[in-house]
């Protein structure tokens, strides 16, 4: 039985796509959140903002609508 390169290198695709296809999805989504706790309480480390406290869902509003407005083009521009 004599196999050429044309049909070896068909299998060798073949078995290829079908292994990508059978990967389950990586969802990241699920493990950044955590129902247990409301986002504004937050940890207490050194990552942040100066003006946030954890626990206090007042500053974290205002630092959170502060963000938006720096990464808005709108308002960078004028």
């Amino acid at each position: 039985m004599k196999f050429n390169f044309k049909t070896l290198g068909l299998c060798f695709a073949v078995a290829t796509l079908l292994a990508a296809c059978s990967e389950p999805p990586e969802i990241a989504a699920k493990a950044a959140k955590r129902p247990d706790v409301a986002p504004y309480m937050g940890a207490n480390n050194g990552f942040m903002t100066k003006n946030w406290t954890p626990g206090n869902q007042g500053s974290w509003t205002e630092s959170v609508d502060k963000r938006n407005q720096g990464q808005n083009e709108y308002s960078r521009v004028k």
